[in-house]
């Protein structure tokens, strides 16, 4: 990780950008999906739009 910081903010404002954050502060959660080979080919898993379509017009 590099020690540079080139934004226009500190990197205390980018972590907490509003004071509620800090006391309730969370991060989500993240699994690697089959280790490396699913990070670098991920499937779309949506049904095609037809269908998409089709069960909002009977919804």
């Amino acid at each position: 990780m590099s020690d540079t910081w080139k934004k226009p903010y500190s990197r205390e404002y980018a972590a907490f950008p509003t004071s509620w954050l800090r006391s309730a502060k969370f991060w989500p959660t993240t699994g690697r999906v089959d280790n490396v080979y699913g990070d670098r080919k991920l499937v779309c898993t949506l049904l095609p739009e037809e269908e998409q379509v089709a069960a909002a017009v009977s919804a």
